[in-house]
């Protein structure tokens, strides 16, 4: 090899010029100027291969030019985005990293596209780059934080911190290990601490297997960190793919896994435990071979299952999964048709539906009630390859329950007992201190039927496709079977509704026409938020109110204007003058589904502009707006001759600007949706004289309580490992400083103080925002603070507000958790600094000195 160290022989050569490429250089210059020209005219395409062609070229143009390159680049992916070549704008940022390879701004955009597609984890390599290269980079720390809740689940953490959970699995894996099960295979291995646990108690041979890349590279670490990896072989690879001796050696004699969820099976684990006795695990022990020693054959961990389950009545669920209203914002929804959440069980698989949802029962707003004593519905051994095999083709089997307790049957509640061997278990049932949630079976046909003792509820148990699936579909009552899709019209609850007008019951009545072959599938599908949203009818009722006293302000100050809610029956008259100028437009913005549009429209002299998509939610809307007398030209769909919903906040062609405009601005899961106020912003713009952005305002409000299931669900705790393994730091990088999707009213907490006002965003007013508040609150309690939930109080105007604490909100709560707790006595004024980045708050606290309690 040559010495590469030496110093060359004609050194004298090195220190001249190059030659300069006359060539070269025109075609550099003419192409910076070309690429400078095209970005004039906004056509970034040809100014993105321009700027490639200089850069490569001239290396020397990269830092004079390397902002206006970002530009065009972040434009070009905008249009190869809007059209749909997805494989183009992930080309051109491949290109931009070999130009820029440590630009965190470029690794930052770049991720943030990838996790729109559904790439979480090539998104968060992403973020985790820019903030390695920078890491006072706010908007790729908000974006890892985001990622960070989908690709470690906040129930990592608890199961973490379940130290009774992890002991019964690692004396569980002790015990076998000490009885011969010498090799051993972790499916689904997570963190690697039930593959460390097996190394720990002896076994010769450790495998791991790991489908998701943050968790397998998590996991590397964590082996790496703890002396293992040398001694688990870890794959990143799904255990169905894997195979003898290509990725282990041999068959092994044990298979550790937890790869079930709150259902049991909705993970895999019947597919991937067939799999590993086929492929991967040695035969079982049988009465064949019981005297032959455990190295020889095969077992798993846990060894089986008991689910459990039972009816249960709770308002929280219904309003989730079914509507529980007959009028919305003064809207009849007789015309609606049947509606449902995408959360629904049948015997029959159906890929657009999921046969179930989860809910920790102990935390549910409201309480449930138990209508049903619990009941068996199924035992699984994992040991029994036979049995495992035949799950998918038992026979449907139907269970008698005896009902309790009166009341009106939601869902089933559903929970299990995990077997780990014949001496051990745990249980995820819903009065255990567990880490588990439970499988809630929604029950969509009951159709406001009242159980009573002595019926019975007769339930359905079956397993078509490896999934639990379990049906209400009858009560016998006095010697006779009642079919609930059959039962009585709902008992609607809220306040008491209008009788709908003629149209409306000949619209639900042309709807009731349909076949027995189509009915099951004649429904519009609204996802569980939208359909709490549908729900909420305070929401709906003061946003008509609002959106009333807008239009009486405007006739007052345009009294030429004949404006008005005015008499149903003039209502079609006035939408059908042909003096169109005088209508007022309304556009709505929200996401999803929204009748906001319809009730502005409902008002009279009003065109609305809709943001719903889906064609069965549009036929919803054109239903109600037939049944409400509002002329269907008066109601469009402002995305369907879209192409880019960039342009969704622009002025309708040919119409005049917009008298009001409707902004979705809180996220269900509590927080501020993101680039709020830019499109506030926008709107102010868009706006005629006297128009409005619906809302006006939005005030923040927190509280500081000591809660420590915050911190069990933020991170694991304390400073012993876990299970004598060093795992803390390296899932701990997956700790995210706000909690979402939080029920404050059901939250294991003590409350500190009273509720205090932390921020302002006024959506009309932009001299009003700002981005930084120091608040000051006095702590009415002595405590550890660990948290300030926050919620919202949204003022639709001046005086009309909704809250999203309020019992009827489709919204949940959020808290920033403090990174660490602070000690308060009873009277402490307590300093929050409350920051608020691209529509994401943060707070962090310290007790006031003497002299700024005084201020």
């Amino acid at each position: 090899m040559p010495n590469t160290s030496a110093r060359p022989k004609h050194s004298r050569r090195t220190r001249r010029r190059r030659r300069e490429d006359p060539a070269k250089n025109e075609l550099v210059s003419s192409s910076l100027e070309s690429a400078q020209q095209c970005l004039f005219n906004q056509d970034y395409g040809p100014a993105f291969a321009h700027y490639l062609l200089v850069l490569h070229l001239a290396p020397v143009f990269k830092d004079v030019a390397k902002d206006s390159f970002r530009f065009t680049l972040f434009k070009w992916a905008e249009e190869l985005d809007s059209v749909g070549r997805i494989q183009d704008l992930f080309d051109c940022y491949e290109q931009a990293l070999e130009l820029f390879p440590a630009d965190e701004v470029i690794l930052n955009s770049m991720g943030e596209h990838l996790f729109r597609m559904g790439f979480r984890d090539e998104a968060a390599g992403h973020f985790h780059k820019a903030l390695k290269l920078r890491p006072d980079f706010p908007e790729a720390r908000e974006n890892f934080y985001r990622v960070a809740n989908w690709l470690v689940e906040r129930w990592h953490f608890l199961m973490l911190n379940d130290h009774g959970r992890n002991q019964k699995y690692q004396q569980a894996i002790q015990k076998a290990v000490q009885s011969g099960c010498n090799t051993v295979l972790d499916i689904g291995t997570g963190t690697g601490i039930l593959g460390m646990c097996a190394k720990k108690a002896g076994a010769a041979e450790v495998y791991a297997c790991e489908l998701s890349k943050t968790m397998y590279e998590l996991a590397c670490e964590v082996l790496t960190a703890n002396g293992m990896d040398g001694c688990i072989k870890i794959l990143h690879i799904k255990s169905l793919e894997m195979e003898v001796p290509k990725d282990i050696p041999q068959r092994v004699s044990l298979v550790v896994t937890e790869t079930v969820d709150a259902g049991l099976f909705g993970e895999g684990i019947i597919e991937s435990l067939i799999h590993a006795w086929h492929h991967l695990l040695l035969p079982p022990q049988t009465g064949e071979n019981e005297f032959r020693e455990q190295s020889a054959t095969g077992r798993v961990i846990p060894a089986g299952a008991t689910v459990f389950a039972m009816a249960v009545e709770s308002a929280e669920i219904r309003r989730h999964h079914r509507l529980c209203v007959s009028e919305v914002g003064g809207l009849s929804m007789a015309a609606a048709g049947e509606l449902r959440s995408p959360v629904s069980c049948s015997m029959e698989p159906d890929d657009s539906m999921e046969p179930y949802t989860t809910e920790r029962l102990s935390r549910l707003p409201g309480g449930y009630k138990s209508l049903t004593e619990p009941f068996t519905a199924l035992n699984i051994d994992f040991n029994n390859v036979t049995e495992l095999e035949g799950l998918s083709s038992r026979e449907v089997q139907r269970v008698f329950l005896p009902v309790i307790q009166e009341g009106e049957v939601d869902a089933l509640a559903v929970w299990f007992q995990l077997h780990l061997d014949e001496e051990s278990s745990l249980s995820t049932g819903p009065q255990e201190d567990t880490c588990w949630e439970q499988a809630i079976y929604p029950v969509h046909g009951t159709k406001g039927f009242v159980l009573k003792p002595p019926d019975q509820l007769i339930v359905e148990v079956s397993c078509r496709d490896a999934y639990l699936r379990l049906c209400s579909v009858a009560v016998q009552r006095d010697g006779r079977e009642i079919h609930l899709d059959k039962s009585p019209e709902p008992r609607f609850s809220g306040n008491p509704t209008s009788v709908p007008n003629p149209e409306a019951e000949l619209c639900s009545a042309l709807a009731g026409l349909q076949t027995g072959q189509n009915q099951t599938k004649d429904f519009c599908m609204l996802e569980c938020s939208e359909m709490a949203l549908l729900n909420n009818q305070d929401y709906h009722q003061r946003f008509s109110a609002a959106f009333g006293k807008l239009i009486s302000q405007l006739k007052v100050s345009c009294p030429n204007q004949e404006q008005g809610p005015g008499v149903q029956s003039n209502l079609v008259d006035d939408a059908n003058s042909t003096n169109s100028s005088d209508l007022m437009y309304v556009l709505d913005v929200s996401e999803g589904f929204s009748l906001l549009s319809l009730i502005a429209a409902s008002h009279g002299h009003v065109k609305a502009y809709s943001s719903v998509e889906k064609h069965k939610q549009q036929d919803v809307l054109r239903r109600l707006a037939n049944s409400s007398n509002i002329a269907q030209e008066n109601l469009e769909f402002w995305l369907n001759n879209m192409e880019d919903e960039q342009g969704m906040l622009q002025r309708p062609s040919r119409e005049k600007l917009w008298t009001a405009i409707i902004l979705d601005c809180v996220e269900t899961c509590g927080l501020i949706r993101q680039k709020l106020m830019e499109k506030a912003s926008l709107a102010r713009c868009l706006l005629e004289d006297g128009g409005q952005i619906f809302p006006q305002r939005i005030v923040v409000y927190g509280m500081l309580v000591e809660s420590d299931m915050l911190l069990l669900e933020s991170a694991v705790q304390g400073h012993e490992p876990t299970l004598g393994f060093n795992i803390a730091p390296f899932i701990n990088q997956f700790t995210v400083p706000v909690h979402v999707f939080l029920d404050f009213s059901t939250l294991e907490c003590r409350h500190l103080s009273e509720s205090v006002e932390l921020f302002v965003l006024d959506l009309m007013n932009v001299n009003a925002n700002y981005t930084n508040r120091e608040v000051k609150v006095q702590a009415t309690s002595a405590g550890r603070l660990t948290a300030v939930p926050f919620w919202y109080q949204i003022y639709l105007d001046h005086e009309i507000s909704v809250s999203t604490l309020s019992q009827n909100s489709h919204w949940k709560q959020a808290a920033a958790v403090l990174q660490q707790p602070l000690e308060v006595q009873a009277g402490d004024w307590v300093c929050l600094a409350v920051k608020l980045h691209k529509s994401t708050i943060s707070i962090s606290a310290h007790v006031a000195g003497i002299s700024e309690s005084n201020e």
